[in-house]
């Protein structure tokens, strides 16, 4: 299994960022696989597929690139440029376009685990040819839905710093990827690949949700002899790019206005929590069992911004919900003891 010796002070000093490059990656991983996880990948898969194939008709030394950039177990690492956060999509591509022609054939060869193919030998394009495919896919299927896949990542950012904040390390880092978990001894197991392990104290590391199900990676970026210089901005970067616990397409309730972003389905609401609290503030309450913002409360409830102003006050002056702030929203969710009624309403429900 691949795992890296973190120390105390670097597993504090990390954080979670979002990625509109990573969030490109991932699309254009679920495009090359063809695979969906759900019914709403499915509809976004049939809806591209066709433009992606199309672009890798028309340039196959592009497309074998691809090919052999997506390595059985590993990725070519020009592609994946750890992530810095704060950073828009043209800063980001900007690092693939900026890799050595010698760095990108040495990093496609690591991930065919053998030669390149005769088309992509001796080619000094390829990181450009990897950022502009990058670009397209960001501009055709990523970028007219990011409002939306934003919104859906920060709610799994406050969802784990919420359980970070209650269960510790260990909890959060074991729900976050398939084979990734909390070893003990300062050891954090990112894969289950027989990788050597690496001593990581001291590097910054960065968490990033991406939301299409099945595709998570991990990158890092090391400077010439650990040592960053003291006028640049080079440091060691780990980063662990996993799944959002999220969906960003469900079924809308009737009447949801899809410019808030994704919905999740109908929501039971206990009648006796309906009757303790009042059937649409226990409503909202039910609801932020996932965190929300508050125009997607508005969107998927049907009520008006004031209303659910005031159901959010009263439920935070009684501390059943808390709130965080994640990149330019205000997320909302429901506290431990919020939790406990619930539960306990649902499951009197049969009595």
């Amino acid at each position: 299994m691949g795992w890296w010796q973190v120390s105390a002070d670097t597993l504090a000093g990390s954080r979670f960022v979002l990625s509109p490059l990573a969030e490109t990656f991932a699309c254009l991983k679920a495009l090359h696989t063809r695979s969906a996880a759900h019914p709403g990948e499915r509809d976004w898969l049939n809806a591209h597929l066709p433009f992606y194939e199309g672009w890798l008709a028309s340039d196959p030394v592009t497309a074998a690139l691809v090919r052999a950039g997506f390595g059985r177990e590993w990725i070519a690492d020009f592609l994946t440029p750890t992530p810095r956060g704060d950073e828009d999509f043209a800063t980001e591509v900007a690092r693939v376009r900026g890799a050595s022609p010698e760095a990108a054939r040495a990093h496609l060869a690591v991930a065919l685990r053998g030669p390149l193919p005769a088309i992509l030998r001796d080619r000094d394009d390829l990181p450009e040819r990897a950022a502009d495919l990058l670009t397209q896919v960001w501009t055709e299927t990523v970028r007219p839905d990011w409002h939306r896949r934003r919104l859906v990542l920060e709610a799994d950012v406050v969802a784990r710093t919420a359980r970070l904040s209650q269960e510790g390390w260990a909890s959060a880092l074991g729900t976050m990827r398939p084979g990734m978990r909390w070893l003990g001894e300062n050891r954090l197991q990112v894969n289950l690949h027989e990788y050597p392990p690496r001593e990581i104290s001291g590097a910054r590391i960065v968490f990033v949700p991406v939301t299409p199900q099945r595709h998570g990676w991990v990158s890092w970026e090391e400077p010439p002899q650990h040592r960053p210089h003291p006028d640049t901005d080079e440091h060691r970067r780990y980063g662990v790019v996993y799944p959002c616990s999220g969906v960003l397409a469900q079924a809308r309730p009737s009447g949801a206005a899809s410019s808030h972003g994704s919905a999740p389905s109908p929501v039971a609401v206990p009648g006796s929590l309906a009757r303790l609290l009042g059937g649409a503030r226990a409503r909202v309450l039910v609801l932020l069992g996932s965190p929300m913002s508050t125009s997607q409360l508005v969107a998927v409830t049907g009520q008006g911004l004031g209303s659910v102003g005031r159901h959010l006050r009263l439920l935070l002056d009684a501390r059943l919900v808390g709130r965080r702030r994640s990149g330019r929203s205000v997320l909302y969710y429901r506290t431990a003891e919020g939790d406990v009624l619930v539960g306990a309403q649902n499951s009197g429900r049969g009595a």
